[in-house]
């Protein structure tokens, strides 16, 4: 393959994932506070490091690289717990980096045996956990919609009016093309909604004009890290759902590739994820997991090359260096934004629902493991003070909504699926 094909196939991946990483920098900075000087940092670190946790997945050495290709980017797991460490009044932005690089540490330790572990998190379990972070977010994104929280101009006609017509752009695209086209909706929706907000006056350029041509990146650049027990817990559970999640994907691409994996190929995967996210956590980006919709493009070009992807990770590495179009991204409207949420969080809440739809099928009690895990998970979210009287050594499990809802579906699923007699149940006639 001549290096112009490979070249522009590398751009199609970079394309067909730019929109889901941009996305998650600016809700995370966004919903933090952060002004339009830490917010371009933020995107462009957070691209940066796309390409390095890129290059070090489709490596395939000793101990790190699946040697597949795949391409990564922030997991949108991560993004509630993140916003709920940064927002806490007892926590805050050192303990958002100390406990990405401390889960990331754990991941790489419990590599090697992670697939022992996976029984404990069955698709009752991941399916939870996805879907009370879908649902958690459905708020950031609704608030964006309206123009943002506190917003002098908070759920205005014009607002409202912008969100819902970058929203039918997005549906439009998604409907109506297929492939390429079709994967990268959210990114079309996004500039178009931005062109509008323009018009609308909404678009502020400022920030790309203040932005350097050129920049170094620097680790700790919002602060030393600091090691929070309780935040450290939450991130380690999201990069294990994450770890799950990235199995799939790995399997799904040794398909394409006619590549068949073993345990130690797994383990060496795990790994790449767990020190991206020590690497992220040093330079204050973020935990990264194996994208999707980059699997989907491959399986569409057939291209299996890793050439393609190295490509790829090179180019995301050297936008990182570029504040000016890291700021470009930074002016989208914050109801185009909320627009572009609205539909990515409802994917993830389907995603989990997809995960629960055939298990609670298969039983009663996979079915009660949901449902409980899901509302006490999204209650937590929804009133968050309400375990404050439980002993502190408790609460590190029950303050978090994200941490309460999953530790519970893996203690119902080890107590309805894992001890005693199971129950099966025949969805047409009950339970038999």
């Amino acid at each position: 393959m001549n290096a112009f094909k490979s070249t522009a196939l590398a751009i199609q991946h970079l394309l067909a994932m730019y929109a889901g990483a941009i996305l998650v920098p600016l809700i995370i900075g966004g919903a933090i506070g952060f002004d339009s000087t830490q917010m371009t940092y933020l995107v462009a670190i957070d691209i940066m490091m796309c390409g390095i946790a890129t290059l070090l997945q489709v490596y395939y050495g000793k101990f790190i690289g699946i040697g597949l290709p795949v391409v990564l980017g922030c997991t949108f797991t991560a993004v509630s717990p993140i916003i709920a460490i940064g927002t806490n009044p007892e926590q805050g932005i050192t303990d958002i980096y100390g406990s990405i690089i401390a889960s990331g540490v754990i991941i790489m330790i419990i590599a090697g045996f992670f697939g022992k572990l996976v029984k404990f998190f069955p698709p009752v379990v991941t399916g939870s956990v996805v879907s009370i972070i879908g649902i958690s977010l459905l708020p950031v994104a609704l608030n964006n919609m309206a123009g943002g929280l506190g917003a002098k101009d908070f759920a205005s006609g014009s607002n409202i009016a912008l969100a819902f017509i970058t929203l039918v752009i997005i549906l439009v695209v998604y409907r109506f093309s297929t492939g390429f086209v079709r994967a990268i909706s959210i990114l079309i929706g996004l500039v178009a909604g931005t062109i509008l907000g323009a018009f609308m006056g909404k678009v502020d350029f400022s920030p790309v004009s203040d932005a350097d041509a050129l920049h170094m990146v620097q680790p700790f650049y919002f602060g030393m890290p600091t090691f929070d027990a309780t935040a450290i817990i939450t991130m380690t559970l999201v990069g294990m759902v994450s770890l799950v999640e990235s199995t799939g994907v790995y399997f799904a691409l040794s398909d394409i590739c006619n590549k068949k994996l073993d345990s130690k190929d797994l383990a060496r995967g795990y790994r790449s994820e767990g020190l991206a996210s020590v690497i992220g956590g040093i330079f204050n980006a973020f935990p990264y997991t194996t994208f999707s919709q980059n699997v989907g493009l491959t399986r569409m070009s057939g291209v299996k090359d890793r050439k393609v992807i190295y490509i790829t990770g090179g180019l995301l590495v050297a936008l990182g260096f570029l504040p000016k179009i890291a700021a470009l991204t930074t002016i989208i409207p914050t109801p185009v934004l909320g627009a572009a949420m609205l539909a990515m969080f409802g994917m993830v809440i389907t995603q989990g629902m997809g995960m629960l739809v055939p298990v609670m099928n298969e039983s009663a009690e996979n079915a009660m493991i949901a449902a409980v895990a899901v509302s006490l998970g999204v209650g937590v979210s929804v009133v968050p003070g309400i375990f404050d009287a439980l002993p502190e050594s408790i609460s590190l499990l029950t303050s978090n909504g994200i941490v309460c809802g999953s530790v519970t579906a893996i203690i119902l699923n080890i107590l309805f699926n894992m001890i005693g007699p199971k129950h099966k149940v025949d969805p047409m006639h009950g339970e038999v």
